[in-house]
Parts: C-alpha cells; sequence; structure tokens
C-alpha cells in the first residue's frame, strides 16, 4: 500500500482528474449545480464556492513598498578567506557554496508599475546555510534618505500618491525631505543617472545598513556589505527610459529570465567594508548612520565571494510573491549594529510578512531554511508543519532536545539614561558635495536640470526652494547658484 503521508502539497503529486482542495474529484468544471436546466444555483454546490473563494483570495495584500519585483535562484561561493572575522559556518572557507535566492525591486511604486521609474532598487540575498537563513536585504544605492526608523512610515507617505488624487507628486517629496537635510547623500544617488538602472544585472548592491561580524574568539568588528556586477554597471537617461518603459513595463523582470535561460548567469562579487568598533569615534561621521559611506581610501574594500543566478524560479507567486526578507534573520558570526534604522527593521520586516502572509509565512517552502529546525511555534493560520510528537514545551525530560551551543554576541556595555536624541555627528553635506564634485560636467549638468523640473513644480513653495537650494549651498556652493540661477531664486 502506498505511503499516503508522502503526498504533501506539490504539483510533483498531482492527480490524472481534476479534484477539489480536498482531493474529492471533480467530474464537471464547467456548469453549476442548478435546479434543474434553468433553476437557480444552490449554496450546496461546494466546488463552486470553493472555486470562487479561492478566486477572491488569489491576490495577497501587495508590499507596502517593493512592491514589484522579480526573482532568481543560484548559489554563493567563497572566495577569500574571512574566517578570521567571523564564525559563520557559510564563510568558514574558500570554496563553499550555499544555496540563495534572490528578489530585485522598485521600492516605491505598485506591483504592475514600469521597472524604468526614477526609484531606488532592492537588492536581497536570501542564504539557505547550514546553520539556517541569512536574510542580507539591502538596496542598490549605499546609503538611505533618513537615519531613524521612526521618520520611515512618513517617509514612505510622503514618496507614495498622494492618497487624494493617487498621483506622486514632487511638491509633497520636496516639502517633508526638506526638513531632514541628511537626504542630500541620498538625493545625489537616486537624481544622479544610477536612479534608473539598466536592468538588475547591470546594478550594484549594498546591504545599507552596518552589521557586526563577530569570531569564534568574540572578537566584533562592524561590516557594510556591497555586491559589484561582473558585468559593467549601465542606467537609462530619460529618452531611454521612456523609450524601454513604452515598449515593455517589465524589461527588467525579462532580461533577468531571458538571461538565465539563455546561460548568461548574472554575477557579482561581495566585498565588505570593517570598522573596529574601539575606533568608531575617530571620523568625522557616524559610521551607524546610514546616510553615509565609508571611505575606501581608509576602509577598502575586502573581497569574500561570487553570487551566481543560474535558476529562473518555478513560479512567480510561490517564489516572488510569498517570497518573504526580514533584516532580522541572521546566523551565528553575524549580528546586528545599534544602527537606528536597522534596529527599526529588525521589527518591522517580519511584522510585514506577518501581516501579508500570516503568523506562519516561514512555514512557505521558499522563506523555510533548508538546514533542521526545531522549536514550539504551534498552530496559527496557515500552519502546515507536520506534527506528531505529544511535548510542545521546553524543557522536558520525556523530550532530549536541548540548547545549542552559545554563540558569541558583541561585547557591549551600555550605561546611559533614556532619551530620544539625534546622532551627534550629523554631517550632512560633506559626503553629498564630494559625490556631487566626483561627476563628470555633463553628469552634473544632468543631476542639475533634473533637481530644477522637480523645484520647477507648481506646488513648490518659494519657501521650501529656498531651503533646498540653501541645503545645496552648503554642500558645493557652485552646485546651490546654479540651482538658484535656473529657478530665478535669491536665497
Amino acid at each position: 500500500m502506498a505511503d499516503l503521508s508522502k503526498y504533501r502539497p506539490s504539483s510533483s503529486y498531482n492527480s490524472p482528474y481534476w479534484t477539489t482542495n480536498s482531493g474529492a474529484p471533480v467530474w464537471n468544471n464547467n456548469n453549476s449545480l442548478t435546479v434543474g436546466q434553468r433553476g437557480p444555483i444552490l449554496l450546496e454546490d461546494y466546488q463552486l464556492v470553493e472555486k470562487l473563494a479561492n478566486f477572491d483570495r488569489e491576490r495577497i495584500p501587495e508590499r507596502v513598498v517593493h512592491a514589484r519585483g522579480a526573482s532568481a535562484k543560484g548559489f554563493f561561493e567563497v572566495t577569500h578567506d574571512i574566517s578570521h572575522l567571523t564564525s559563520a559556518d557559510f564563510l568558514r572557507a574558500p570554496g563553499e557554496q550555499t544555496p540563495v535566492i534572490v528578489r530585485f525591486s522598485t521600492v516605491i511604486h505598485e506591483r504592475g508599475s514600469p521597472e524604468t521609474l526614477r526609484d531606488p532598487r532592492g537588492f536581497a540575498v536570501k542564504f539557505y546555510t547550514r546553520e539556517g537563513n541569512f536574510d542580507l536585504v539591502g538596496n542598490n544605492f549605499p546609503v538611505f534618505f533618513v537615519r531613524d526608523g521612526m521618520k520611515f512610515p512618513d517617509m514612505v507617505h510622503a514618496l507614495k500618491p498622494n492618497p487624494k488624487s493617487h498621483i506622486q507628486e514632487d511638491w509633497r517629496i520636496l516639502d517633508f525631505f526638506s526638513h531632514h537635510p541628511e537626504s542630500l547623500h541620498m538625493f545625489t544617488f537616486l537624481f544622479d543617472d544610477v536612479g534608473v538602472p539598466q536592468d538588475y544585472r547591470h546594478m550594484e548592491g549594498f546591504g545599507v545598513n552596518t552589521y557586526t561580524l563577530i569570531n569564534k574568539e568574540g572578537k566584533a568588528h562592524y561590516v557594510k556589505f556591497h555586491w559589484k556586477p561582473t558585468v559593467e554597471v549601465k542606467n537609462l537617461l530619460e529618452d531611454e527610459a521612456i523609450k524601454v518603459g513604452g515598449a515593455n513595463h517589465s524589461h527588467a523582470t525579462q532580461d533577468l529570465f531571458d538571461s538565465i535561460g539563455a546561460g548568461t548567469f548574472p554575477e557579482w562579487k561581495l566585498f565588505i567594508q570593517i570598522i573596529d568598533p574601539d575606533h568608531e569615534d575617530k571620523f568625522d561621521f557616524d559610521p551607524l548612520d546610514v546616510t553615509k559611506t565609508w571611505p575606501e581610501d581608509i576602509l577598502p574594500l575586502q573581497p569574500v565571494g561570487r553570487l551566481v543566478l543560474n535558476k529562473n524560479i518555478d513560479n512567480f507567486f510561490a517564489e516572488n510573491e510569498q517570497l518573504a526578507f526580514c533584516p532580522a534573520i541572521v546566523v551565528p558570526g553575524i549580528y546586528y549594529s545599534d544602527d537606528k534604522l536597522l534596529q527599526t527593521r529588525i521589527f518591522s520586516y517580519a511584522d510585514s510578512q506577518r501581516h501579508r502572509l500570516g503568523p506562519n509565512y516561514l512555514q512557505l517552502p521558499v522563506n523555510a531554511p533548508k538546514s533542521a529546525h526545531h522549536n514550539n511555534h504551534h498552530e496559527g493560520f496557515m500552519n502546515f508543519m507536520h506534527r506528531d510528537e505529544e511535548i510542545n514545551y521546553f524543557p522536558s525530560r520525556y523530550d532530549p532536545v536541548r540548547h545549542a551551543e552559545p554563540v558569541p554576541l558583541p561585547p557591549t556595555y551600555f550605561n546611559a539614561k533614556r532619551d530620544r536624541t539625534i546622532i551627534e555627528k550629523e554631517n550632512n553635506f560633506q559626503q553629498p558635495g564630494e559625490r556631487y564634485r566626483s561627476f563628470a560636467p555633463e553628469r552634473q549638468e544632468r543631476f542639475i536640470k533634473r533637481w530644477v523640473a522637480a523645484l520647477s513644480d507648481p506646488r513648490v513653495t518659494d519657501e521650501i526652494r529656498s531651503i533646498w537650494i540653501t541645503n545645496w549651498s552648503q554642500a558645493d556652493k557652485s552646485l546651490g547658484q546654479e540651482l538658484a540661477s535656473r529657478l530665478n531664486i535669491k536665497v
């Protein structure tokens, strides 16, 4: 007799005939059950009710941010030994490979929006390691708009469409960020040419937040992660974006899918920068401030490994829409830092997924670890974990399960009063100015034109224009003067 317990929900076990969700055979999937040929439909037509009820619920809530995305699978391979920096098992030696799934996305716009809109791109990697999953959730820019997660909901509301008209409008964006000059550095990326990547294969990725690497001896280092494509970084200028987007609003998704299908596997090199926490006060900025980059001439990029995407996903809903990331999901040897934005993301991401997908979203195959796991998180909505044990508490003398070996944590001591404070070393203008001055003249001109267009929005007040010109003048005097001249404004 066949072992029926192996038939978990999977298309691998499809029956040769149509069935209901409970497995009952369906002999007619075209006609409702009615009273006679012309009579009313019967409520007892369970097959019809089930079919309609499932259809009504086919669409889960789309992500508030990063709704538009594309995924692919592959592997990460260590190429350089960093075992002196971290005890993470998947980084223990060159040659070690770990399966991954990666999701690229746009941030602000809806799931069906064009992939050519000026917007940050998400770059999220889920490592299926032997010690559980590690989610490295980042963007294609190394910095962010705000440094404290308290501002995040308001920031997203400002970037999203007007709640009255459902139109994204510059005046709302410029109004909000005029209160937060820390955003200037992020805008030197968003309004730069890299604001519209050519596709996902030709863009960089960054972990953005500061994490902590801990080695076997318990020594900790702050770390930032950088993904560099093995191909050239390419972007779309305005005319190109209009042409590409007008022809195919899913061009980046199609490019990713077609490239992998043709055997042209996208590849990135992983680099890290590290800072000894004992030295964090040596800089003129706070290393845990996400609006700052770490100078590469002082803190050089160190190679770690390579990421190769060599397999397309099997199903878009199961492996893209239900794919869920959270910066809190780390492995031994990698930990958080006191980065204020990271600290809020640790809670917010998982909470968002519990809302979208349910409290057991980590049981979904795409999110579940590939390693053995054991806990007493029972029941709840959509729990499909097979359990036959009698002990669902800990500890128990009837269950030999024990604690794992201790994992080193950052050796930080805290002694301070409760307070709501800003980061002391704000230094909002130096790095944006340096980045602008690094642009070639024609690139500076494109940057200026984008800002003139945004500040020319008729609902942007003279006060807001003056604030922005003042801020850009503090970053670079010539930039502020040029904006003021073209907008005919005296500051």
